[in-house]
């Protein structure tokens, strides 16, 4: 099992040295900057809400709601299925009975663990007495976890008490359209009030809901986060007003996801050959959101039972037949020292940000750039080229480093030795990056990165990300520099 217990591991075993905060924005790498306290501590240990969280802490999946309301042209559920990494798809189906002995196996085991979530692969709310009755059971006996649910809104005005009565103080709600014409392209129908809707009447009434059970639950007090999946040439320019209506309204976070459109998945957009969206488009639209409410780019687009840190998934090791006895309690200890490593290298973290950002202010004038990063968490260069199964994605320049998605791919290292087709996909992963940064490479596949005009960078091992992309990228700017002159 990877990711399973100390920050050591993240850490390269340094000691983690307490500072300031030098943040500037929720939702970001930044940390809590001018956040209220009471808001940061709702949200500074929960992966989806703080991209600074998503680096120390884990989250989980209980599958408990498999029935649906509504059909989306992107979605496919799959049952007993450890093959595919996306939203929809689950090994096992489980009762609320069976999903809390499984929450306390992991809980026992992954320290990490801060929230519980219910994302279907349903709707967590058409199968609601299931997603409640989980929840339930797993308060009584770990109370430390956040719980969250996700929902595409339909049956959400109807259960805004029940969600305040179980303490689910965070709410996914997935939310494509404002238009029901353009909401007519994407869902085939909807089940509301005991009738199948169809076409631009099934969509009206579903906004009309996604926006009454938005509106409900901010005036309550509960955080809502948008998922709003970006379908080329359906709803992409469109996203800009949906995040209008959603600002308006008080969301906390507008996640928007690049649609998954492999035809091997059965969904209607990949049996038509709709192709989903590059990663330069993806960052397009999001930077296009600017000034609305905060755009989340750390998503991993969660199967229904994943565990793990983001951009990992441990739930093949948490499968019912491979849990051993399951505890009645878990000792808290190893929890709570967690989060006290975690509390001093977030402070050293952020102080080493600062620096780098302030670094940058005082170097040469140079273009921004985008660069990769293989990392396995603690915001460190600390992961091995060909054991990454994704990139992590930064933009640098004078103002500043910041995190602006990731390209996930397949490890270029199998048994051992590296695949020269894997290498193939990796190099369409980083299309548009011309520098990696890694802890270590082998000599082939850097010798290989370069002829394709990629530059593997393994001087910053176990750095802090921010610290080696600033000293990169001021050297860069001083050598540009001396190069013109």
């Amino acid at each position: 099992m990877s990711n399973v217990i100390s920050l050591a591991d993240i850490t390269n075993g340094r000691p983690a040295a307490a500072a300031g905060c030098a943040a500037k924005s929720c939702g970001s790498s930044a940390g809590q900057g001018d956040m209220p306290a009471e808001l940061w501590n709702r949200i500074k240990d929960h992966p989806c809400y703080s991209e600074e969280a998503h680096h120390y802490f884990a989250r989980m999946h209980v599958a408990v709601a498999p029935a649906c309301n509504i059909q989306c042209n992107y979605c496919n559920r799959k049952y007993d299925c450890a093959n595919e990494s996306r939203p929809g798809v689950t090994s096992e189906r489980l009762t609320p009975e069976q999903a809390a002995a499984k929450v306390m196996a992991v809980a026992a085991k992954v320290p990490q663990l801060s929230v519980l979530g219910v994302a279907g692969p349903g709707d967590s709310l058409f199968d609601w007495k299931k997603t409640f009755e989980t929840f339930a059971r797993v308060k009584e006996r770990l109370p430390d976890v956040k719980f969250c649910i996700s929902t595409n809104g339909l049956a959400l005005p109807d259960h805004i008490e029940r969600i305040l009565d179980h303490d689910i103080d965070h709410v996914t709600i997935t939310i494509n359209m404002v238009d029901p014409e353009v909401g007519a392209q994407i869902y085939p129908w909807i089940f509301f009030d005991k009738h199948r809707l169809t076409g631009v009447e099934a969509s009206r009434v579903l906004h009309q809901r996604q926006m009454e059970g938005l509106e409900a639950l901010v005036a309550k007090g509960v955080l809502v986060k948008v998922n709003s999946v970006m379908i080329p040439g359906i709803n992409d320019r469109h996203l800009i007003e949906v995040n209008k209506a959603l600002t308006a309204r008080g969301a906390f976070l507008h996640n928007v996801l690049p649609l998954i459109s492999d035809p091997a998945h059965g969904t209607v957009f990949g049996l038509e050959g709709r192709p989903g969206p590059t990663p330069a488009a993806l960052k397009g639209v999001q930077d296009s959101l600017a000034g609305g409410a905060k755009v989340m780019r750390h998503c991993r687009q969660c199967r229904a039972d994943a565990v793990g840190m983001l951009g990992e998934d441990l739930s093949q090791d948490f499968t019912l037949d491979k849990l051993a006895e399951v505890p009645a309690t878990v000792d808290p200890e190893p929890r709570r020292l967690y989060r006290e490593v975690v509390e001093r290298e977030r402070a050293d973290h952020r102080a080493a940000a600062a620096r780098a950002n302030s670094a940058l202010q005082a170097a040469p004038v140079a273009a921004a750039r985008l660069v990769a990063v293989c990392t396995k968490g603690g915001s460190r260069i600390n992961q091995h080229f060909g054991h990454a199964t994704e990139f992590q994605v930064y933009e640098v320049d004078g103002t500043g480093v910041r995190f602006v998605g990731h390209r996930k791919a397949e490890n270029y290292c199998v048994g051992g030795d590296g695949d020269d087709e894997r290498l193939e996909v990796i190099l369409k992963v980083l299309e548009g990056i011309d520098t990696v940064f890694v802890a270590k490479i082998g000599r082939c596949p850097k010798a290989d990165l370069a002829k394709a005009g990629i530059v593997a960078v393994d001087a910053h091992p176990f750095e802090y990300i921010e610290t080696a992309l600033a000293s990169w990228y001021a050297a860069a700017g001083a050598d540009c520099r001396r190069t013109s002159a």
